[in-house]
């Protein structure tokens, strides 16, 4: 692997968390954050609305860590009649599974008025996030970035002078609230395509930073800016002749999304949390879910500044690039690129997003998959009817949680508490995925896949045609709790013979994987961390319409789970019980 040594000089990356300090533990530290989440105005895309916000801001606060740190977050719920968790995308949790965040899974929602303490150790380097996990609470707004470097006295497998971090999402100008009544009426009223695509919270609606420059801008007005707004866009600026890291972290609802920077190639270097090898690009996809590092050299003309281009990708696009500036700082801050954007590839170029997929692989070093498995689980993904109520299944079955977490329910043996009878392995041999179900009717189940510890599970992600003719969506699906290896990607309905086409040599590991339409995605992994853990589509109204499952592994291997996470339920009544027993 080629490295470009420069130099290092340190970046001071800007922490705003009210009530943080930090302790130290035998080298590795504690670091504490007080939080909490209310509501309040905001214009993100320079449109007053309703925004999620944590300390009053949005995004919420980004969380600095060293792997090994122990993240102590107390988190107050200051919503007036909503509940509330916070889930740490891509930290696997070990040890902790109470402190993954997902209502009615690991936890119970944290009623108004309050406070949950998130403990848990971030055991491995990476560029991570948050979110909420409770309703479409992302949606509105409940998200930041989590990274964690290397320990002290390590190093990166590359090296560079600086780095930034860009959170990218989508943003609804009608409530979420509006949104979930209207994914669960009959007829369905589907939320639409974004109003505005947002870097680090900031977009513009109804302007155009670019203006007549940029075809994507679609004639709107040129945006005009003091500099001081919150919705002006962000500016990374950079040093000429250095090489900086960037790290991209995508928390959309729906959007799948492209970046690219004008004039200036990338360098893939990390894949949430993993290190991979690297390989150069224009641009990347980058899917609900997932983060990436990147690493640019400042080589172009110093003279002028150049445009970060954010697109939409795999849905026939309605909303506007967003756009953030590398400002080159031998030049004026306040000087547009001469560059139009880069543009967005085609929306539906399938055939480039795979090949993309295809070349992000783990980099020499890094953990292989076993060379076999227990267990194999084929996962049709479908859009299905349900009394007229559209939905999304998983084999036939759309996943409804059940009021008491089923980390509690399966520790102490409430088998009342959910569905004891197993989900399906398969789907129906005969299914064709290429057209509209035959029989469009699913049930609704709330069923566990149980799996023997310290087993290796391979996963069959098989995407079909939806409802309506001719339409395969593409599917973004997070693990929660685990790691996996990406075996492989695949056209049509996945076989015996496609076994040969799986990659055992150096699979990239990941957190989330995509499904393109009409295709199969291969999925590892080993069930080696006690707890329960959520598998779902990471599109947030797929989710709340039903496209997950649940693991469970080792259960009762899991001590110490706090009182604060069951008190819902059966649990909260078991513990009720237990404080007047005594």
């Amino acid at each position: 692997m080629a490295l470009i040594k420069l130099t290092p000089f340190c970046l001071l990356v800007h922490l705003c968390c009210f009530g943080l300090f930090v302790t130290n533990v035998l080298g590795a530290k504690a670091r504490h954050f007080k939080w909490e989440v209310d509501y309040k105005y905001d214009a993100p895309d320079c449109l007053e609305n309703v925004v999620m916000t944590i300390n009053g801001q949005f995004p919420g606060p980004t969380i600095k860590a060293r792997a090994g740190d122990t993240v102590v977050v107390h988190l107050t719920n200051k919503l007036h009649t909503e509940g509330l968790v916070i889930h740490w995308h891509g930290i696997r949790q070990l040890g902790t599974p109470w402190a993954d965040g997902t209502a009615s899974i690991s936890q119970c929602p944290i009623n108004p008025g309050e406070t949950f303490v998130y403990r848990f150790k971030v055991d491995k380097a990476g560029t991570y996030f948050y979110h909420g996990h409770y309703g479409m609470q992302r949606s509105a707004g409940l998200y930041g970035l989590l990274i964690v470097d290397v320990e002290e006295g390590k190093k990166e497998p590359f090296q560079y002078d600086g780095e930034f971090n860009l959170l990218l999402s989508d943003w609804w100008h009608t409530s979420t609230h509006e949104q979930e009544v209207g994914l669960s009426s009959n007829p369905m009223r589907w939320i639409g395509e974004p109003q505005s695509l947002l870097i680090n919270g900031r977009g513009q609606y109804n302007c155009s930073l670019a203006g007549a420059q940029n075809s994507n801008g679609s004639g709107q007005p040129v945006c005009t800016f003091r500099g001081n707004e919150g919705c002006a866009p962000n500016i990374l600026h950079v040093m000429p002749n250095k090489t900086y890291r960037l790290r991209v972290a995508s928390t959309t609802a729906l959007a799948s999304l492209n970046l690219a920077i004008g004039n200036h190639k990338m360098l893939m270097v990390e894949a949430d949390g993993n290190y991979i090898e690297p390989f150069w690009v224009n641009d990347f996809d980058i899917y609900s879910g997932e983060t990436y590092s990147v690493l640019f050299r400042t080589d172009q003309r110093p003279t002028d500044n150049y445009w970060i281009a954010v697109g939409v990708r795999g849905r026939q696009p309605r909303t506007p690039q967003g756009l953030a500036i590398l400002h080159y700082q031998s030049t004026t801050a306040s000087k547009l690129p001469t560059l139009s954007p880069p543009d967005t590839p085609l929306w539906n170029d399938y055939a480039r997003s795979k090949s993309f997929s295809n070349k992000v692989l783990a980099r020499s070093g890094s953990p292989n998959p076993p060379r076999t498995t227990h267990r194999r689980i084929f996962l049709l993904n479908t859009q299905n009817r349900i009394n007229g109520y559209t939905k999304w299944a998983i084999n036939n079955v759309s996943l409804t949680l059940p009021p008491t977490p089923y980390l509690g329910s399966i520790k102490h043996r409430f088998t009342t508490a959910f569905d004891q009878k197993s989900p399906p392995d398969m789907f129906q041999n005969t299914y064709d995925i290429m057209s509209p179900p035959s029989n469009p009717n699913s049930t609704y189940g709330n069923g566990v896949y149980m799996l023997k510890f310290n087993t290796t599970i391979d996963v069959i992600l098989q995407n079909a045609n939806a409802l309506n003719a001719n339409v395969s969506e593409i599917h973004p699906w997070h693990l929660h709790g685990h790691d996996f290896w990406v075996l492989g990607y695949g056209e049509g309905k996945f076989s015996k013979k496609d076994e040969a086409k799986l990659n055992l040599k150096n699979p990239p590991l990941r957190n989330t994987a995509v499904i393109f339409p009409y295709g199969w995605t291969a999925l590892r992994f080993v069930a080696d961390n006690p707890g329960v853990w959520a598998f779902h589509c990471h599109i947030e109204p797929h989710l709340h319409m039903g496209m997950g499952v649940v693991f469970a592994e080792g259960v009762h291997l899991v001590e110490n789970i706090p009182n604060e996470a069951l008190s819902c339920g059966l649990t909260g009544k078991m513990l009720m019980s237990n404080k007047n027993h005594n």
